[in-house]
């Protein structure tokens, strides 16, 4: 077995982890369920349950946990996802958001499981970062705008702003 990384991210779901875990890796090139473990007699889950899944998204190792109704994710914690097109972004968004998915505002959504994603594509920090106001601002402005990130119109309003 390969040595798991040393920092993963633990998520926490209400009975449906390996679900979860299976949508997630659907997404993803270069993604598995790395290993499945179960309640046993002595754990406090149902016996035979699915207690833990190990998964690799992009290479990423993550483990889902069937912890119950307890906690419940917030936006206080988020997975990024850099986007090399504005293809990737559309398909990426129009499949996270699907099935009780919310789109929520700059790129940000939570999917059926209430996991927050920021879902960006490449170049939209260089241009709300850049140290120019006369880029920064104006798309800065117009992704404030949005739900789904759209580089095209945000570099439109840096054309717009800056003419």
């Amino acid at each position: 077995m390969q040595q798991p990384q040393k920092i993963r991210t633990f998520l926490w779901y209400d009975g449906k982890a390996e679900e979860a875990a299976r949508f997630y890796i659907s997404l993803f090139a270069d993604s598995r369920i790395v290993e499945v473990t179960h309640y046993s007699d002595a754990a406090p889950g149902e016996t035979g349950s699915v207690m833990t899944v190990v998964f690799e998204l992009a290479g990423q190792q993550f483990v889902a946990l069937n912890g119950g109704p307890e906690f419940s994710f917030t936006e206080a914690i988020s997975l990024q996802v850099d986007c090399d097109s504005q293809e990737e972004v559309d398909t990426l968004w129009e499949k996270l958001t699907a099935d009780g998915g919310q789109e929520v505002q700059c790129g940000w959504l939570k999917d059926k499981y209430g996991l927050s994603w920021q879902i960006v594509p490449r170049g939209v920090l260089e241009l709300v970062g850049s140290p120019d106001p006369k880029v920064s601002e104006p798309a800065t402005r117009a992704m404030l705008g949005m739900k789904k990130l759209d580089v095209a119109a945000l570099e439109d309003a840096v054309r717009q702003g800056s003419a």
